[in-house]
């Protein structure tokens, strides 16, 4: 199973559908080198907290570069100083490697 260090190496590949789903076992082997990840249902998400609305905007704002760059895009949501992110690939609804590639890049962001 990749590791996070290799994960951040990897860039999203393109994806239109025809494959299928990591398996929630193979899921959860993945999380656990994302701390604070979760997987729900067919999605992982976690929630990040800041020191304030301007911070978690940043945040977010770094985040859309990075999702821009990898062509792979989370569901983000705000709510003050806090952040969700959510990922899970739509064309094949569930995750593939890419959804978990941006979280470990999601990470390095600062």
């Amino acid at each position: 199973m990749a590791e996070s260090c290799q994960l951040t190496d990897k860039k999203c590949k393109p994806c239109e559908g025809g494959v299928d789903p990591i398996a929630a076992d193979d899921a959860k082997k993945m999380l656990g080198e994302l701390p604070g990840w979760k997987l729900m249902g067919n999605k992982i998400e976690k929630e990040y907290q800041f020191k304030d609305f301007v911070k978690a905007i940043a945040f977010v704002n770094q985040l859309a570069e990075l999702a821009e760059s990898e062509g792979h895009h989370p569901d983000i949501s705000v709510h003050y100083n806090k952040v969700l992110v959510s990922l899970w690939t739509h064309a094949i609804g569930g995750l593939s490697e890419n959804d978990f590639i941006v979280a470990a890049k999601t990470e390095t962001l600062g």
